[in-house]
């Protein structure tokens, strides 16, 4: 009879530590443009391309008990084409025609350079993370170059450890937010308008 309690109280104090773990998280984040852009453009084409330029598709973790087993993940195959339809979409709102390749056209690269996931390592409950995205914008026009950065970020406080679904929105925020101040930038289509 002893026996079998203290097995019991074994298995019920295994699965309550298994309960602190967090599994890994595959996102698929939907980011959007968030503001009006004014056009520049008069239909002029302009070859658009988006790159994935992280040097890993992980964000990083969850932290909690095991952290190793908790990250957070953005594959390049799924996040690419979602931002090379959004950023050919504020192309068209610049008032320009984005196109996969025209001669001498002025030329948009771009880039998502970070996207992170950051929550505090010594906390056995995840109640807080950071996410960043940041984005680099490459454009040439005939002899003109310019290029800049742009990030967002966001700390966000939490009851509960985030689930899959909430994790898929706040990454999609920040990109959106970090995307629409690339776009926002009137340079961008000063140069592409050249």
């Amino acid at each position: 009879m002893l026996q079998r309690l203290l097995f019991g109280l074994i298995a019920v104090a295994s699965l309550s530590l298994v309960g602190c773990a967090h599994s890994p998280q595959q996102l698929s984040p939907q980011p959007k443009l968030t503001a009006q852009l004014a056009p520049v453009g008069h239909g002029q084409p302009v070859v658009v391309k988006v790159v994935d330029g992280r040097a890993s598709q992980s964000l990083g973790t969850r932290g909690g008990m095991y952290p190793e087993t908790s990250t957070i993940s953005v594959s390049g195959n799924d996040i690419v084409p979602k931002l090379q339809a959004q950023a050919e979409a504020a192309v068209r709102l610049l008032g320009f025609t984005p196109t996969p390749n025209a001669y001498n056209a002025p030329q948009l690269t771009v880039t998502l350079a970070e996207l992170k996931y950051q929550s505090p390592k010594d906390n056995l409950y995840v109640t807080e993370a950071t996410i960043g995205a940041t984005f680099r914008a490459d454009v040439s026009n005939a002899n003109r170059r310019y290029s800049g950065r742009y990030g967002a970020s966001l700390d966000q406080r939490f009851g509960m450890a985030p689930n899959q679904e909430t994790n898929t929105k706040l990454v999609g925020d920040v990109l959106s937010d970090a995307l629409t101040r690339l776009f926002k930038d009137p340079t961008i289509g000063q140069v592409l308008g050249e």
